[in-house]
C-alpha cells in the first residue's frame, strides 16, 4: 500500500495535472505572454494609452488594482508599467507612458515604435503596490503616478467605500484620465484636479488634508512622496501605501567599489549612487527595469565579497548562491565586490 500510495503521488501529477485526491494544480504561468498592440490614443499631452490583448482574443490573467506589467519593448529592454484599465475587463490591458526622453530611452520607444498591430510581450501581471479596500481612503497622484491609483479608485467606488482622490501635474492637458475619474460612480466631490499652473505645487500638508482617520496610497514623483512622507505623521491618517515611477534615493550610503570578472574593471561606486548607475555609465546597454528592487531584470551573480541585500525579494537560497540586485543593494564601506560580469 505504501508503495501505491507513492506510485500515485508521484504519477498521477504528471499524467493528469492533478493529485490522488483529484485536485488540479493551476498550470504554470508562463514567463512572458506574447501580445498584440490593438489600439492606441494620446491620453494627455506627452501621454499614450495602449491597449493590449491576446492575438486570438483569449481571455488574460487576472490582475487586481495596484498591478504592472513588464513590457518586452522591440530592443529587447523591459520596462515596468501599471495597469490602468478595469480588472474585469478580461480581454486587455492597458497601460499609459508619458514621453520622457531620459536615458534608456523605455518611453521613447512606447511611443515610437508600438503602432497598432505591433506584437509585443509582457511578464507579469504582478502587483508590488496592493490595494487592501479600507473602508475610508485617500488617493493622491502625481502626474502619470494616476495610473495604478485609477484602477483603486474605480474598485473603491464599486465598493461604495469612503474615498477621495487628489490628483496634481503640471497642468490640466498633461493630466491623463480626468474625465475618466470624474464618471466614476459616486465621484461628485471626491475628485481634486490641481493643476500647479493653477493652484501652485501643494506641499505635503495640503495633500493629506483629508487623510485623518483614511489609508493613503500615494504614487508620483519622488520629491511629492517625499513630501507626504514628511507630513504623514501629523496627518492623522491610519496608514500609508506607497510606489514610486523613478529610483528612489540612496539612503545611508557607503561608497564602495565593484570589480567585473570577466572585464577585469574595478569601478568605484559612491555614497550617492547605486551600482546599476555605476553599470550604466560604463555600458548604457545594461539591463534594467524598475529600479526599486522587486523585477529582478538587473540581478547578478556576486562571485566574491559581502553583499548589503536592500531589495527585500530575493530568497535567502538566491542570497546564498550569490544573487544581488545592483540598483538597490550595496556593499559595505571600504568593501570591495566582485561580479560575474
Amino acid at each position: 500500500m505504501r508503495f501505491l500510495a507513492a506510485f500515485s503521488d508521484r504519477y498521477l501529477p504528471l499524467v493528469t495535472g492533478a493529485d490522488r485526491r483529484g485536485r488540479h494544480r493551476p498550470a504554470p504561468r508562463p514567463a512572458s505572454l506574447p501580445l498584440v498592440v490593438a489600439s492606441r490614443e494620446d491620453a494627455a499631452d506627452g501621454v499614450v494609452a495602449l491597449r493590449l490583448t491576446a492575438p486570438d482574443g483569449a481571455p488574460l490573467p487576472r490582475w487586481q488594482p495596484g498591478a504592472h506589467l513588464g513590457l518586452v519593448l522591440p530592443s529587447g529592454r523591459t520596462r515596468q508599467y501599471s495597469l490602468c484599465g478595469d480588472p474585469g475587463d478580461r480581454y486587455g490591458y492597458r497601460i499609459a507612458v508619458r514621453r520622457t526622453g531620459g536615458p534608456g530611452g523605455g518611453s521613447d520607444e512606447v511611443h515610437d515604435a508600438l503602432p497598432a498591430g505591433t506584437r509585443v510581450r509582457v511578464k507579469g501581471p504582478r502587483n508590488a503596490f496592493p490595494f487592501a479596500a479600507e473602508p475610508s481612503v485617500l488617493f493622491v497622484a502625481g502626474g502619470i503616478g494616476i495610473t495604478p491609483v485609477l484602477p483603486m479608485a474605480r474598485e473603491a467606488a464599486r465598493r461604495g467605500l469612503d474615498w477621495h482622490l487628489v490628483h496634481t501635474g503640471r497642468s490640466r492637458a498633461s493630466m491623463p484620465f480626468a474625465d475618466e475619474l470624474r464618471r466614476l460612480a459616486g465621484a461628485d466631490g471626491r475628485v481634486e484636479i490641481l493643476p500647479d499652473d493653477e493652484h501652485g505645487i501643494p506641499d505635503g500638508g495640503a495633500l493629506l488634508r483629508r487623510a485623518a482617520g483614511r489609508a493613503v496610497y500615494c504614487c508620483g514623483p519622488g520629491p511629492m512622496l517625499d513630501a507626504v512622507r514628511a507630513a504623514f505623521g501629523e496627518s492623522g491618517a491610519g496608514s500609508l501605501h506607497t510606489e514610486r515611477f523613478t529610483a528612489a534615493p540612496v539612503r545611508d550610503g557607503r561608497p564602495f567599489e565593484v570589480a567585473l570578472r570577466r572585464g577585469g574593471e574595478v569601478l568605484a561606486v559612491p555614497a550617492d549612487r547605486s551600482v546599476l548607475d555605476v553599470l550604466l555609465e560604463r555600458d548604457p546597454a545594461t539591463p534594467y527595469s524598475c529600479r526599486q528592487g522587486f523585477c529582478g531584470v538587473c540581478t547578478v551573480r556576486v562571485t566574491a565579497g559581502q553583499v548589503e541585500h536592500r531589495d527585500g525579494r530575493l530568497t535567502e537560497h538566491e542570497r546564498a548562491q550569490g544573487r544581488m540586485r545592483v540598483c538597490v543593494s550595496r556593499a559595505p564601506e571600504g568593501a570591495r565586490l566582485e561580479l560575474d560580469l
